[in-house]
């Protein structure tokens, strides 16, 4: 059974990362700032991937005076401190994806054409891959990701085939 997953951090997730940050500053001998504040409370309340120009403009419509160095900079942060994952799926930007301990191991399939993302989980998939580390010598998965690279719908042609970033088509015309 394969299913699309949603990142968004539920009211308890959302206390435990935050007081997970407190203590990260408190430990690394950091102080925080308004701004830093604004923008890790966005980010955690983030949606799936986001990148560092999409952090930013979530971040000014609250306020504007927010810095592109100060997004990545608490990002970096972030990252360090594991409330943050990197992500890399091949169109040369980083996006970020919050990195909730409670959260359940997901997938990515990532449109080569429109880049968007989704999310899913399959438990099929999952115990392959523990079948084949089994047999393959005994070897232990500690962690993995899994990208699958393709076209979406509208991508491969198809006139009215989904996709979920539309804006992308109407640009090209």
């Amino acid at each position: 059974m394969v299913s699309r997953v949603g990142t968004r951090v539920d009211s308890d997730s959302h206390r435990a990362l935050k007081h997970r940050w407190a203590e990260y500053l408190r430990r690394s001998g950091l102080k925080t700032t308004q701004q830093r504040e604004l923008i890790v409370e966005t980010f955690l309340r983030s949606e799936g991937h986001v990148s560092i120009d999409e952090l930013l403009s979530r971040c000014r419509r609250r306020n504007p005076r927010v810095g592109y160095a100060t997004v990545y900079r608490t990002l970096k942060l972030l990252a360090e401190g594991g409330l943050a994952q990197t992500r890399h799926f091949g169109d040369q930007q980083t996006r970020f994806e919050v990195a909730d301990e409670g959260a359940h191991h997901h997938d990515h399939l990532i449109c080569t054409e429109c880049n968007h993302i989704i999310e899913f989980e399959n438990e099929q998939i999952e115990r392959l891959q523990d079948q084949v580390a089994k047999e393959l010598g005994g070897f232990k998965i500690v962690r993995h990701k899994l990208e699958l690279y393709g076209l979406c719908p509208r991508a491969r042609g198809e006139r009215d085939g989904f996709c979920a970033q539309p804006e992308r088509w109407t640009r090209r015309g």
